[in-house]
């Protein structure tokens, strides 16, 4: 076995469990908060699974790819040893409980800083449109129910609906992130290999469900009312439209971190304008820690990426653009 196929199978292996433990509470959190009391884990685990098998599947039976086309503007390379890296910081910042965004971790040791700016900026959209659609939905909402309280009717029927919701957001999310994980791998893949993967991921999925979604779940449940039925259902639903635009948007990959704590965000600020008794005051300290987090974590891949283009590969410098990275720092 040559160097380059280690590098692969580390790098695969650690961006597999990095996306699972790091990236998937942002799908499942809400789903994980609200049905752990009412559901054995494995059963929901099952059924996490069991989607993202068949994602997987019809991604590469349709496409040839599970990445579904994110990826087409970054080609395949030669695994090496920075590649490989990359998803291990990751996960190092994970066991901390920070929530960076997986793409700009990954993703930043493989693309040109022109491809990198290009997904920077769409997350960048994608946080301030989830935000701004959030405010805007739950400071309606608001007139009509009180999701600091579970005081609904029809209560299985809401279930029924969660469950649905959150399992056309999961393959939503899929549909995006696996670009994180299949960067390591080829472009088209045998079908033992595509076995192989949906193994792995499902059985690291069973361990984040057994985990009740680790230490990164306690962004979800900071949040107001996250562990009823109701709000965690139209949370996923929201969601879920947004992220299927920007998929239609174009094949650039983006952060779905940024949009799922754009959400979080908007809705926060909105409950917190029309609850009497939940002051602003509360919620920015929450709202800005979240920010900071996400903000380390593309200084992180900033910093990557000069790393890999200024050090590691000989005249890769001649490929940055230093304005933007400049602007990435914010400095102008």
């Amino acid at each position: 076995m040559e160097i380059s196929e280690i590098y692969m199978i580390i790098g695969f292996s650690l961006a597999a469990y990095s996306v699972v433990a790091n990236d998937s509470v942002q799908t499942l959190g809400t789903f994980i908060a609200s049905n752990s009391e009412k559901f054995k884990w494995y059963i929901l685990a099952g059924a996490a699974a069991s989607i993202l098998s068949l994602t997987l599947f019809y991604g590469w039976y349709m496409y040839d790819d599970i990445s579904y086309g994110r990826l087409n503007k970054i080609p395949y390379q030669e695994i090496k040893w920075y590649h490989a890296a990359a998803p291990g910081f990751l996960l190092l910042l994970t066991r901390f409980g920070v929530p960076v965004s997986t793409t700009f971790l990954v993703l930043s040791a493989f693309a040109s800083t022109v491809i990198l700016e290009k997904v920077l900026v769409k997350s960048v959209m994608g946080y301030g449109l989830a935000a701004i659609i959030a405010y805007t939905i739950w400071i309606v909402l608001s007139r009509y129910i009180n999701e600091k309280f579970d005081k609904v009717e029809n209560i299985k029927q809401w279930r029924v609906f969660q469950w649905m919701t959150t399992g056309f957001l999961w393959y939503t999310w899929l549909s995006h992130d696996m670009a994180n994980i299949a960067v390591f791998l080829p472009r088209e893949l045998p079908l033992t290999m595509l076995v192989a993967i949906m193994l792995l991921c499902s059985a690291l999925l069973f361990y984040i469900f057994y985990e009740k979604g680790g230490r990164i779940q306690k962004i979800v449940l900071d949040k107001t009312g996250t562990r009823f039925v109701r709000s965690a259902t139209i949370i996923d639903g929201v969601y879920a439209f947004i992220l299927l635009y920007f998929k239609q948007y174009n094949d650039i990959p983006m952060s779905t971190t940024w949009v799922f704590v754009g959400i979080l965000c908007g809705r926060e600020l909105a409950i917190a304008t029309t609850a009497a008794d939940y002051k602003l005051g509360y919620v920015f300290p929450i709202i800005g820690k979240d920010f900071l987090k996400m903000v380390s974590g593309l200084l992180i891949s900033v910093a990557i990426v000069l790393s890999i283009h200024y050090v590691i590969i000989p005249g890769g410098y001649e490929d940055i653009n230093f304005a933007f990275l400049a602007a990435s720092f914010g400095f102008n």
